[in-house]
């Protein structure tokens, strides 16, 4: 018994002193508990506020502006433009530059006086059904009335677009095209080189006349194609089973879809410079992977998030692609139309490919 304690103790030993030389593994105990506290005790927030909202104020009166700041005193909405119609405040929406439109019209005054019909209306982007219900709850509230605000309450007429009957399959399955993406093409690739030194083939690659840029890009293009596989699966079972709709460009999807997968794969290519074994490259995709899920916008609203989260999460591939897919799939918004999005990609590109391949050569020397 007394031996066989000893031989316990022995082996309890070597895996302390082999934890202690790990020290990535020794960070991820106490980095991965932090971080999920962090989040969820700080940036994730149920209670939708401060949702991004254009104003086309065709009234031009002073009831009307008031009734527009009490609306942006509830919190519920902050303006962030102003539009000149009804449907310009549609093209905000369907670029993804607001989620909440307040359409006041000419006859404001009218409505008021006669106090029998919503005076104003909430375009609401309804692709997301937490957004739309915080936008519900701000049509439902009566707004606080000031000296000038008649004795019967006006509220707003709610219209949900892209997404009226609220079904959680159209929100999801676009984003989980991106969630998926991120998830394996980052794992893929975090283990393309780690997985050469251990075969030993690494040093068989340093004397041959390949380039490490070249290297980089041999790398990586053959998972672009399983990356493209991947998004054929993703949105045909989503349309065949879940009814999930692609009023956008279906060529537009695959061309986003290239440059977010080029995104995460050179995120990967990093992960791997900066580990020694296969078990760390899961343990850093996983510790990078985490946060991007629950930051982007794909399991909680992003306009719900505090700032600091916000900016942090501007960081990640996967925020800027679930807007741009939301936009093609659900909004049917053009490429030109969300170009924009596509600029943090490449940058997040061109950065994580310049410091992978800085990091191999220090590898290499």
């Amino acid at each position: 018994m007394i031996h066989s304690l000893g031989r316990v103790l022995a082996v309890v030993r070597k895996e302390v002193l082999q934890l202690r030389r790990d020290r990535l593994t020794f960070g991820m105990v106490f980095g991965v508990p932090i971080m999920q506290l962090l989040l969820f005790g700080y940036a994730i927030n149920q209670d939708v506020r401060h949702l991004r909202a254009g104003v086309a104020d065709l009234a031009g009166t002073q009831r009307s502006r008031l009734f527009v700041a009490d609306a942006e005193a509830s919190q519920v909405v902050e303006i962030v433009s102003t539009a000149a119609s009804a449907k310009a405040l549609e093209a905000q929406l369907r670029r993804g530059e607001i989620v909440v439109g307040i359409f006041i019209p000419h006859d404001y005054e009218r409505r008021v006086a006669r106090g029998t019909a919503p005076a104003a209306q909430l375009l609401v982007d309804g692709s997301d059904p937490m957004v739309l219900a915080a936008a519900q709850r701000l049509a439902s509230t009566p707004i606080p009335r000031r000296g000038i605000m008649p004795a019967r309450p006006t509220s707003f007429e709610v219209r949900a677009y892209y997404n009226p009957e609220r079904r959680s399959p159209v929100q999801i399955v676009p984003a989980l095209v991106g969630v998926i993406l991120t998830m394996t093409m980052t794992l893929f690739t975090a283990v393309a080189i780690v997985r050469e030194r251990e075969r030993g083939n690494l040093e068989m690659l340093i004397t041959t006349p390949v380039r490490t840029p070249e290297l980089m890009v041999g790398k990586i293009l053959p998972y672009m194609l399983l990356g493209m596989l991947q998004v054929t699966l993703v949105v045909g079972i989503g349309a065949i089973l879940f009814d999930v709709p692609v009023r956008g460009s279906l060529l537009d999807v695959y061309a986003v879809s290239i440059i977010f997968v080029t995104a995460t794969l050179g995120l990967g290519l990093l992960i791997s410079t900066l580990v020694q074994t296969q078990f760390q490259a899961f343990q850093l995709t996983f510790f990078t992977f985490l946060p991007q899920i629950l930051l982007s916008g794909f399991m909680f609203p992003f306009d719900g998030m505090p700032r600091p989260a916000q900016w942090l999460a501007q960081v990640f591939p996967l925020t800027h692609f679930i807007r741009i897919i939301r936009g093609i799939m659900l909004r049917g918004a053009s490429f030109t139309e969300i170009r924009h999005h596509l600029v943090p990609l490449a940058i997040f590109f061109a950065a994580t490919m310049t410091l992978a391949t800085i990091r191999f050569r220090k590898r290499l020397d």
